[in-house]
Order: structure tokens, then sequence, then C-alpha cells
């Protein structure tokens, strides 16, 4: 099994990598879907509320106080009230990121590692792909999604020392944890292009050392193969004790340690902030942090890792003596132009190859590069009050029904426990709460699943097995 294959069976590949085209249509599923619930859940909450102005004005008009005027005002103004206006797909994207920027932030305050900060916004960028910020604030998101990720990259901080560090109580930041793990689909696995950068980096040096090994040089018995240089670049370095530590090494190796310097922050930051855990391989993501700072490296490393082989000319000590010569013997001219045609096989695949991985870096360095992101870093001027002016639009179209996260918790917690208890009159009720606490796209448990879930709670080793 390859390394590709093992990517391939992991949760990041199959439920979080996506085209451009398949992430842009999912976030605007997931605004339009968001808008259409939040313009509902306001008209609800409107007609409780003139429900509940009616009610007053009956009364006043029983103990003979003249209230029809405030009902009719009250009716009027239910009907007349204008269309709430809701975040576009490009807002929310800026809100969030903002919001990652923020978690970066706490994330050092609180002195977390880098994975620990990396994983915390990729759960954020994840959560909100199938929900809104219109839906659950991205605020009360932030803190439980950074002291998850402390759980998942096994970095144990307690619950009271981290809420001590956050404006907020252990219960705040406990009260969306079920809901985080339902928008991400319980998949806690993030894939961070860290691990490959560095080990990227020590064949750099073991390269530039002239220790490194290159690839094509060894056939399938482990003996040394036809493969040539094929134009390794700045890692053509003659191998040797006496070249080891030569000027041309002690410069490479220099260049490289700067290279890595640099790329390193740019995938803390830049990585992190733009659609790349979306749209690339973590394999991809650090060479195209490296290609942003030193291209050459990236190419000449491309060149050890895929050479171009040289036409084989080993066939020519093998010529049979001139005697063994048969009308149906193939003759070394033939042998020739066979084996020089596989050799060239050989070399149009892997040049296609090395152009195919190439141009996909070349596209992310661009991502990589995006201008916007120092603004999203370091917002200031115009950017800022972009920010300032989405935040105060989302206060008009939140949904009143999702604000405050610690009752809806306490409310998924006592249904949980009516729904064991309660039978099919607990399922009701368990549907009820689901509909309102679920995320923008499908997340309810059906009745089947929860009554043979229930079933199983009786069996302390489980089911049996079938």
């Amino acid at each position: 099994m390859t390394e590709d294959d093992i990517y391939r069976s992991s949760t990041q590949y199959r439920l979080w990598s996506f085209t451009p085209e398949t992430l842009a249509s999912l976030r605007a599923s997931t605004n339009a879907i968001a808008t259409d619930r939040v313009r509902a859940a306001i008209k609800r909450v409107r007609e409780r509320q003139s429900g509940i102005d009616n009610g007053d004005a009956s009364t006043d008009h029983k103990n003979g106080q003249d209230g029809s005027s405030a009902a009719d005002k009250t009716n009027n103004g239910t009907q007349n009230e204008p269309e709430i206006e809701c975040l576009t797909v490009e807002e929310e994207q800026k809100l969030v990121g903002f919001y990652c920027v923020k978690a970066m932030g706490l994330a050092d305050f609180c002195s977390f590692p880098t994975n620990v900060k990396a994983t915390a916004v990729q759960f954020l960028r994840r959560f909100y792909l199938s929900n809104s910020p219109m839906t659950y604030h991205p605020k009360l998101l932030m803190p439980c999604a950074l002291f998850l990720a402390t759980k998942t990259e096994n970095h144990y901080v307690p619950l009271s020392t981290f809420a001590s560090k956050v404006p907020s109580t252990s219960e705040d930041v406990l009260a969306p944890e079920f809901l985080l793990t339902q928008g991400l689909r319980f998949t806690f696995d993030v894939r961070h292009p860290f691990r490959g950068l560095e080990g990227g980096f020590m064949e750099m040096i073991a390269l530039a050392e002239g220790k490194g090994q290159e690839l094509g040089m060894i056939d399938s018995r482990g003996e040394g193969g036809g493969g040539g240089t094929g134009g390794a670049g700045i890692f053509n370095i003659e191998q040797g004790p006496q070249k080891m530590m030569n000027k041309h090494s002690a410069e490479l190796k220099k260049r490289i340690m700067n290279a890595h310097t640099t790329a390193k922050e740019l995938l803390k930051t830049a990585a992190l902030l733009t659609d790349a855990y979306f749209l690339y391989t973590p394999a991809q993501i650090w060479l195209s942090g490296v290609y942003v700072v030193d291209e050459e490296l990236v190419r000449s490393y491309l060149d050890v890792k895929f050479p171009t082989p040289t036409l084989s000319s080993s066939s020519s000590n093998a010529v049979p003596p001139p005697h063994s010569i048969t009308p149906n013997t193939t003759t070394h001219e033939d042998t020739m132009k066979d084996n020089d045609g596989a050799d060239q096989n050989e070399i149009d695949q892997k040049s296609q190859l090395k152009i195919s991985i190439l141009s996909t870096i070349h596209r992310l360095a661009r991502i990589l590069q995006d201008p916007q992101i120092n603004q999203i870093m370091h917002p200031t001027g115009s950017y800022l009050k972009e920010l300032k002016r989405i935040d105060k639009k989302l206060y008009t179209c939140r949904n009143p029904e999702r604000t405050d996260l610690v009752k809806l918790n306490q409310s998924l917690k006592n249904s949980s426990i009516n729904t064991t208890a309660g039978g099919d009159q607990g399922d009701a009720k368990m549907k009820d709460v689901g509909e309102e606490s679920g995320g923008d796209g499908d997340v309810g448990m059906n009745k089947k699943k929860r009554k043979g879930s229930r079933e199983e709670d009786g069996m302390v080793f489980g089911p049996p097995l079938k």
C-alpha cells in the first residue's frame, strides 16, 4: 500500500476534499437554506410576540380599557415588516475568516502547539461548510473548537484551566460541542502538511550533503539501475567524503534552512485561512509553500524525485557472435529499437507526471499568495470597516432560536432522557428538538436508528454479531 492509498482511505480525503466548483456550490446551498430558515424563525418569533401583545390588548379591553388600537397596530406591523436582509456567501466567509484568526490568537495566548491551532481552525472551516454564521455565531463556536482540538490532538488541558483563559464559563465552552461534532460529521482526523514539510527538508539536507539516493537509480533487485540525474539542478553535487562539506554544500544547506523557516510560517497562516485543505493534499500544500519561497529549490527537488532516464546503452555490450545469427534470430539492431521505444515511453510518462505536479503546485501557490490573506490576518482600514458592517448586519439576521446554545444544549439532554424513557412519545419530542438544534444540512437521526440504539442500551457487550 502506497502513501497515496493510505491518504485516500482517510476521512479528510473521502469527506472533506472537493473541487472548486463543488465547494462553491456547497457554500451557496448552505447559505440559501440558512436564509430560508432564519426568515422563517424570525417570522415565528414575531407571530408569537404578536400573539402575546394581542392577549395583553384583550385583557385591557376586558378591564374596561381600549386595547383595539394596540392590537390593530401590532397586526399591521407584523404584516408590513420588511424582508430580512441576510448575509451573502462572501460576507459569511469574511466573518468565518475573522474568527479563525481569533482562534489562532487564542491558541497562541494559551501556548498551544501548532497542530492544535491548525486543527481548531480547520474544525471551524469544516463546520461552516454545512452551517451558517446566521444560525450559529462563530464567536460562540470558536472556544469550543479550540478545546475540542486539544482533545483530538492529545494535548491535555483541564476544562477549568482553559475556561479561565477565555471570557467564557466551562458550560459555555462545552455547550456547542455536540453541535460542532455533528457538523464535523464526527470525523476529527485532520492531515496537516507540517510533518511532510519536515521530512522533505530532511531529505533536501541529505541531498545537499551528497547522501541522498535518487529515485530510479535502484532497480527491482536493489542494484544500481540505468537512471540518470536528469538534470538535478542545485542538488547535482559530487558525492563522497571530500565533497560533503564543500562550499557549495554549505551554502545550499543554508538556503534550504531559510526556505524551511519561511515556508513553515506560510503554512501556519495562508494555508490555514484559504481553501487549500479542501482542494489539495498535504504533500501538495507543503511543496507549494516551498515553491512560493524558492521555486528553483522545488524544481530541483522534483528533478531528483522524478529523474529523466537516459536511453539505455547496456544492450551494446550484449552483441551476439556472428556465427549465432540465423534468419530467425533477432538482430542487435532490432533489440536496440525495442529498448529505445520502451525507454522513450518511460521518459514521456515521467515528464508528464512532473509537469502535472508542477502545474498543481503552481495553482496552489497562487492561492497561498493571495494579497487578501494579509488583510484577514491584520484587518485595518476599509477591510475592518467591512467586518464591522457585516457583524452589524448579522445582528439583525441571526436565527433567534439558536442564540442561547447553553439552553439549547440543556434541551437536547432533557429530550434525550425523555426519549430513552418515553417510547414513541419520546421519539416525537426528540424529532422536534433535533429539527430545532440541527445545522443547515441533514443532521437528524431517524426513528429506526434511535429504536435500535435503545435496544442495544441493555446489552453490556453490544448487539450480537451477524
